[in-house]
């Protein structure tokens, strides 16, 4: 009866949340085909140092942060969250053929910053517009299917990055330019028909906003919010653009098909644990949950510093998964729990700000702990922060958010 009633709610979920849920699965299948594979095509192709694909990572999520804040706070004035999430899925989609065409790393980086802007843009009016079409009780259920969603996008981008892998120069190690960018010219079909269901699909959602004009100010978020913002940025300190865990995978001797064969591991079990998750957290505490996320997360990284052999790679990346699929999605339901609903869209934006900025100097820190010392480095002083900023979340008590 349980299983039923489950079932029950999300068939019953309103279709905003399906359209967005949709729109992410659609567009990760695009963007999971091309960027997990984008460090393979700098190191390999390019013969980029880690360093530099730090910095270009870094740079990509760190030019774009602003975007989030400024654009999350625009659909608050505005009172509009779907047209600036269509016009961020639209730019990444344009940008898209830009990759095709890079033949150096300055060209590889104006794309990523390119298909970052877009993410910048639509992330906050996005989020936002999901916290608005549900009601709080099924707050973690509408963000854990779409993080499944998402997920389930990047595990099918995954796993035809790899079909186009083995197709195009079979199991030999290095990745070749040719099979960039033939990746590249088959990512643009979902990445278009990504724009065209958010844009046809979803509504704006009626919000119980004031009729008249409430001002829209950072400091009506809450001091709660904003210690939160402070322990986030804590561990995001140390959690590295994700491309390093690919790098990581490379050191250990696992081949291009072992690594995307890892990566569609992960994003089963993200997919997996994501919507059940997002349950969970309707029924107990989000900060309960976020926490068993980030204390696992710390284990991971602790593991992927002293991993040695190459099937140490597979255990460590399905872990990360459930990390993932507790953490991430809980997080944005969390937000919404605790800031005033005519700010929601200048809190996510907040919120992807501080994850995005702070992406650069992790990435940084991360290749030159990589270069100086070793390639486990970067993950052992992850797993140190991250350790830090749960003990700081522990002592961290949320509030309700006050009526405009």
């Amino acid at each position: 009866m349980k299983h039923k009633h489950q079932l029950a709610s999300i068939k019953g979920l309103p279709r905003n949340i399906w359209a967005v849920s949709v729109t992410s699965f659609l567009m990760d299948v695009s963007s999971e085909m091309v960027l997990n594979i984008l460090p393979l095509f700098l190191a390999s192709v390019l013969g980029v140092q880690t360093t530099f694909i730090g910095l270009i990572e870094g740079t990509a999520e760190s030019t774009a942060s602003l975007l989030r804040v400024g654009s999350g706070w625009l659909s608050d004035r505005l009172k509009s969250r779907k047209w600036l999430a269509v016009a961020g899925y639209g730019l990444s989609t344009l940008v898209k053929p830009l990759f095709y065409f890079a033949g150096s790393w300055g060209a590889v980086a104006s794309a990523r910053w390119g298909d970052r802007v877009g993410k910048g843009i639509r992330t906050a009016p996005r989020d936002a517009l999901v916290a608005d079409s549900i009601s709080e009780n099924q707050r973690g259920l509408a963000f854990g299917l779409h993080r499944a969603a998402d997920s389930a996008g990047a595990m099918l981008g995954i796993l035809g990055a790899l079909a186009a892998v083995w197709l195009t120069q079979g199991s030999r190690g290095a990745l070749q330019a040719s099979t960039f960018r033939t990746i590249v010219l088959v990512s643009l079909v979902p990445a278009v028909l990504a724009v065209f269901v958010l844009a046809f699909g979803s509504r704006e959602a009626r919000r119980s906003t004031p009729s008249e004009r409430v001002k829209v100010r950072f400091r009506g978020l809450g001091r709660p919010f904003g210690l939160f913002l402070l322990i986030v940025g804590l561990f995001e300190l140390g959690n590295s653009a994700d491309a390093f865990l690919v790098l990581r995978a490379r050191s250990l001797g696992v081949s291009v098909l072992g690594i995307l064969g890892m990566l569609a591991v992960f994003n089963l079990v993200y997919t997996l644990i994501s919507t059940p998750v997002g349950i969970l957290s309707d029924r107990v505490s989000r900060k309960t949950v976020i926490l068993g996320g980030w204390i696992a997360y710390a284990a991971i990284y602790l593991g992927l510093g002293l991993a040695g052999k190459g099937w140490n790679m597979w255990v460590l990346y399905a872990a990360y998964g459930a990390y993932y699929g507790t953490a991430y999605g809980t997080a944005r339901a969390l937000v919404a729990d605790i800031v005033p609903s005519h700010l929601r869209g200048t809190a996510y934006g907040a919120y992807s700000t501080v994850i995005g900025a702070l992406n650069l100097p992790a990435s940084l820190i991360a290749g030159v702990l990589w270069d100086r010392f070793s390639p486990g480095a970067p993950f052992v002083f992850g797993a140190a922060l991250a350790t830090v900023a749960a003990m700081c979340f522990c002592v961290w008590q949320p509030a309700s958010p006050k009526a405009p």
